[in-house]
Parts: structure tokens; sequence; C-alpha cells
């Protein structure tokens, strides 16, 4: 993520939102790996949703934010938000963890009657 922030300064404005990318920029030299983990959460929010980077939906219609506290969450917005509730899901999980060196996320998509 590192050498895609330094060679594609607009990637991170195409693929974050402002709430992301001053939340990422805030981690100073960390600030790379905040944006890794944040682009997994993005990839496994739509892979729980089944439909990965299609019908309409952009990289910014996922939103991570933290709670107080810290606690990860992913937000729906726009299409992705409309995909979200033909799934009949009623909450989503995010968890993401990273290093300097690797991220990695888990999305997962919880219904009011107990189905995922």
């Amino acid at each position: 993520m590192r050498g895609v922030l330094k060679r594609t300064p607009r990637f991170a404005e195409r693929v974050f939102t402002a709430r992301e990318r001053e939340y990422c920029d805030g981690r100073g030299v960390a600030a790379p790996q905040h944006y890794a983990a944040r682009f997994a959460a993005k990839e496994a929010a739509l892979k729980a949703l089944g439909t990965g980077w299609s019908g309409g939906i952009a990289w910014q219609h996922v939103e991570v934010t933290n709670a107080d506290g810290g606690k990860p969450a992913i937000n729906f917005h726009d299409a992705a938000l409309d995909l979200f509730r033909r799934t009949g899901a009623t909450r989503a999980h995010l968890s993401i963890s990273h290093t300097s060196e690797h991220a990695i996320a888990q999305v997962i998509l919880e219904h009011a009657d107990g189905d995922g």
C-alpha cells in the first residue's frame, strides 16, 4: 500500500472517503498500514454481499469507521447499502488486523432470522 500511495497520489481520494483518509493520515508513518486494512475490509464487505465490485458499487460506497474506543465498523452507502438491504442482513460485523507488512479483514453479515 505504501508503494501505491506514493506512485498514485489520487488513489486514496478515489478509494477512501474523506473520513477514512482523515483517520489514516492521522496515523503518521503508519498511515499505509491503516489504508491497507481499510482496503482489505472494503473487499471483504463486497465478498460478504456476494457481488464483488459490480452493479454500480463504487469504492466509497463501503466505508470503515471506528467507534469510541477504536472498534471498527463497516458502513454501506448508496448502491452498497441497497444491496445490503436486499440481502436481508440487519448488521455487518468487521474484524481487521494489520502489521507494517500485512492486512487482513473479515466481514460477517447477520440476519434477523439467524441465517447468514
